[in-house]
């Protein structure tokens, strides 16, 4: 069975920081592309960061640009986010998202609520 269990989120000060989990099981981790998407109140779904297979390349959303970093642990089969400089509109729901290029198999987490506030 498939599962990707995000954690980490919860609520933070603006310019504090967060740093995301994303624990998968029930699938090959090492050959999926990895991203995190979130979902902020009254807006769509959007691309936030992701990393592609061991080795590959990153990219990110130029709101987040220089603040965000994705990384991977294959021998852990997580994904995480470490997110500084916090700012109030990155308050979302954080999806973790898994997907293996060039077919139809993609995976999503539950999310976890990031809340930035003072």
């Amino acid at each position: 069975q498939v599962q990707l269990v995000e954690s980490g989120g919860g609520l933070v000060q603006p310019g504090g920081s967060l740093r995301l989990s994303c624990a998968a099981s029930g699938f090959t981790f090492s050959r999926y592309r990895m991203s995190w998407y979130r979902q902020g109140p009254g807006k769509e779904r959007e691309l936030v960061a992701r990393i592609t297979r061991p080795g590959g390349s990153t990219n990110y959303a130029d709101s987040v640009k220089g603040r965000f970093t994705i990384s991977r642990d294959n021998a852990k089969n997580t994904v995480y986010l470490q997110m500084n400089s916090l700012k109030p509109e990155d308050t979302a729901v954080y999806y973790c998202n898994a997907d293996l290029m060039g077919t139809n198999a993609a995976y999503w987490g539950q999310g976890t609520q990031v809340t930035v506030s003072s």
